[in-house]
This record gives C-alpha cells, sequence and structure tokens, in this order.
C-alpha cells in the first residue's frame, strides 16, 4: 500500500507539472496570436489532480485570471480534491 501512495505522489507532481507548464504555452500562444490551448483542455487537467499546478500557473504568467470561470472554477476544483482525499485518507486509515 505504501508504493501507491508513493506512485500517487509522483502523479500528482507531474500533473501538476503538466498543468503548469500548460498554462504558461498558451499564454505565450496568447500573446503571438496563434492557436490555442481549448479551455475544456485545462480544466481537464485541473479535474484529473492538476489544480495546484493550474492556479500556480495562472497567477505565475497572469493568465486567464480576469476569467471567473478560472479564477474561481479552478480553487472550487482543488477544494473539492483536498475534501475527497481527506475523506479518501480516513476511510483508508479505518
Amino acid at each position: 500500500m505504501e508504493n501507491m501512495i508513493w506512485y500517487f505522489v509522483i502523479y500528482l507532481i507531474i500533473i501538476n507539472l503538466i498543468a503548469f507548464l500548460t498554462m504558461y504555452i498558451d499564454k505565450r500562444k496568447a500573446k503571438y496570436g496563434k492557436w490555442r490551448i481549448p479551455e475544456q483542455t485545462l480544466f481537464i487537467l485541473a479535474v484529473i489532480g492538476g489544480s495546484i499546478g493550474a492556479i500556480a500557473g495562472m497567477y505565475t504568467f497572469r493568465h486567464k485570471t480576469k476569467k471567473l470561470r478560472f479564477s474561481i472554477g479552478f480553487p472550487v476544483i482543488l477544494v473539492l480534491q483536498i475534501i475527497l482525499i481527506v475523506s479518501l485518507w480516513n476511510d483508508f486509515v479505518k
């Protein structure tokens, strides 16, 4: 079971790095008027565990910060993920 926890931590690190870099890439594309990464893709990355990276990228690169959908949506996703993880952890510990 300890291995599963490490795999989960490694997964979270990787998916958050991907989400962070995706925000950077989309910001660069927006700056130069190129084809953009769909907003749905940014949300999918957040939902599958990259919410911290997406939030960090959003504020680091000042990207999508004026869109309520992102400035509220990403933190809500993060809070829900934290609640889910704590709930699952409590069930696991019992």
